[in-house]
């Protein structure tokens, strides 16, 4: 493993900073993407024989409920627990579940910038955290840097999932953390490959969690709108080490400062937040720890479904709160819910 010297770090910052400033840059997100679409096109040609086809006009909400004091998942709730508004007008709850329907997760890898996030040790705990989940759950493994690449579409073979873990190329120090690139084609891959009845999860593991939107491709604001239509939950991955802890809160302090001037940037707290996910940080010797609570956290969602009482299918983003009734806290203290806060209506 790499000695870490913080002048190296700050030069190499230096050099990442101008990538993501740069004026006028060559789009490259076509041959970036070459490999990626084509292996997406096999995936829709190959579609498995077990979807379902749902309402496209069903809305589906996951709701992980945690105890304020002490952050335990709260699984003994019910459907009339729950309160969903949307855009300031309550809507009637018409599927609810825990933990029955399968989950489409994404694993999307960085692989730019100074330090890598994926490391040994990381990498262990990640197929450590594939096993555990159901044989009914799906795996698709992407890789990012200044392109995007699909190295194993979604799939219920878990060997599969970890010769792609196995085969994650190398790390590249010259090369950017192109969020929002990685964002909106994780988001279009999810939209169109992952189980449309399963539950939607992009995992992040990375040790940047905000960055300038890159010069070419989908910008930050156009990525968060694919999550949103994605209908699927970011979560991150974050190996903290002293190395990342500089690089990051340089990058991510220097993006808060340049977007008082309008530079846009993307970050990865705010994206989990707005979609219910969360953000687990730890050491990296101990990230299996925060798989597990990764996975727990998973499994302990309901899942609350309705039809909009606004019938226009305009597109639209549409703002949804998602709460629990005051009788469900009498005996169980305060609690939080995490959900995502906005969906994209469907468009005629």
């Amino acid at each position: 493993m790499k000695k870490f010297f913080p002048t190296l770090a700050l030069l190499c910052l230096f050099f990442v900073s101008l990538i993501n400033l740069r004026i006028g840059a060559q789009d490259s997100r076509q041959s970036g993407l070459t490999a990626s679409s084509q292996t997406r096109e096999r995936t829709i040609r190959n579609a498995k024989v077990d979807v379902v086809k749902v309402d496209v006009d069903l809305v589906t909400v996951d709701a992980l409920v945690l105890q304020k004091n002490t952050a335990r998942v709260v699984g003994d709730l019910n459907q009339d627990d729950f309160v969903v508004i949307e855009d300031g007008k309550k809507q009637q709850i018409t599927h609810f579940s825990k933990d029955t329907l399968p989950l489409s997760v994404l694993l999307l890898i960085d692989r730019g910038g100074c330090l890598d996030p994926f490391g040994h040790e990381v990498h262990r705990a990640a197929r450590d955290a594939i096993a555990r989940l159901k044989p009914a759950d799906e795996v698709a493994v992407m890789t990012y840097h200044n392109t995007v690449e699909l190295l194993q579409e979604f799939t219920r073979d878990r060997s599969l999932v970890i010769d792609a873990l196995d085969q994650v190329p190398p790390h590249d120090e010259d090369a950017d953390h192109c969020l929002n690139k990685a964002f909106y084609e994780a988001a279009d891959y999810m939209q169109k490959a992952g189980n449309p009845v399963g539950r939607r999860v992009i995992v992040l593991i990375t040790g940047i969690t905000r960055n300038f939107d890159c010069g070419s491709g989908p910008g930050g604001k156009e990525a968060k709108h694919a999550v949103f239509e994605s209908g699927s939950v970011v979560c991150g991955i974050v190996p903290s080490t002293a190395g990342q802890r500089v690089e990051n809160g340089a990058i991510t302090v220097t993006a808060r400062i340049a977007g008082l001037m309008r530079v846009p940037s993307l970050s990865v707290n705010d994206l989990a937040a707005e979609t219910g996910g969360e953000v687990f940080e730890d050491k990296p010797e101990v990230l299996d720890q925060a798989f597990s609570k990764l996975i727990e956290h998973l499994r302990g969602r309901f899942s609350l479904a309705f039809v909009s009482t606004n019938k226009q299918r305009d597109g639209s983003l549409r703002k949804l709160k998602i709460e629990v009734v005051p009788a469900a806290e009498k005996t169980r203290g305060k609690l939080v819910v995490k959900a995502r806060r906005s969906y994209v209506a469907p468009k005629s």
